[in-house]
């Protein structure tokens, strides 16, 4: 259970009922991301119903080790994020500021995995657009699978570069003051955002490099 004797803002009564509403606003924050990425979800799957044979050609060309690597690597982020939060319950500073700031690096280097990804598979002319090059006879339904690919991963990427700044920040706040020693329920809070990132490209990387990957 929480201290009650934490530090709380004042339109609080106690540091129970200020964590109970902040984890409650994150929770509803995050249905509303959960509705927003889930019309992507459904966009895409009314597609590759619709063109099967095109969305599968697609795939085969999306970079398969790019993507299993940032698998791995929000996966790592994911656990020390989980550490970090457990190193704030248990107020150990040091332990927090390391956790957290090896989350947010782990995040930049998701970041810097997509982009070199991003930028072989524009100098392979997969970009939508006048450039948009494709050998298989349905180009036109590859390229609605890469508007798809590059706005999904793209919206996630942002995302990602959000919960990088929040947490690098919180990261050097740890290290400079003891206010999450004080009140540990921000760190609780961005813990829930990036478990939310992450478990959303769990679903992008099979639905994007994996269709009959196979075939």
């Amino acid at each position: 259970m929480p201290d009650s004797t934490l530090a709380h803002a004042p339109q609080f009564d106690d540091a129970s009922q200020q964590r109970e509403s902040a984890t409650f606003g994150m929770w509803i924050f995050l249905a509303t991301e959960i509705l927003f990425f889930g019309a992507m979800f459904l966009g895409y799957t009314a597609y590759r119903l619709a063109y099967p044979a095109a969305f599968a050609a697609a795939s085969r060309h999306t970079l398969l080790a790019f993507g299993a690597t940032n698998t791995a690597v929000l996966l790592i982020s994911s656990a020390t994020m989980a550490f970090a939060v457990r190193a704030a319950r248990e107020k150990r500073r040091t332990a927090l500021t390391v956790r957290l700031l090896l989350t947010a690096a782990l995040g930049v280097l998701f970041l810097c995995i997509k982009g070199f990804e991003y930028a072989r598979e524009i100098s392979e002319h997969l970009l939508p657009g006048a450039s948009f090059q494709f050998d298989q006879p349905y180009a036109s339904h590859a390229e609605m699978f890469f508007y798809l690919y590059f706005l999904m991963t793209g919206v996630h990427a942002l995302h990602v570069t959000i919960g990088v700044v929040l947490i690098a920040i919180s990261g050097f706040r740890a290290w400079r003051t003891d206010a999450f020693m004080r009140n540990d329920t921000a760190v609780d809070l961005l813990g829930l955002y990036w478990h939310f990132v992450d478990i959303i490209w769990v679903f992008l990387f099979p639905l994007i490099y994996l269709v009959e990957r196979h075939s």
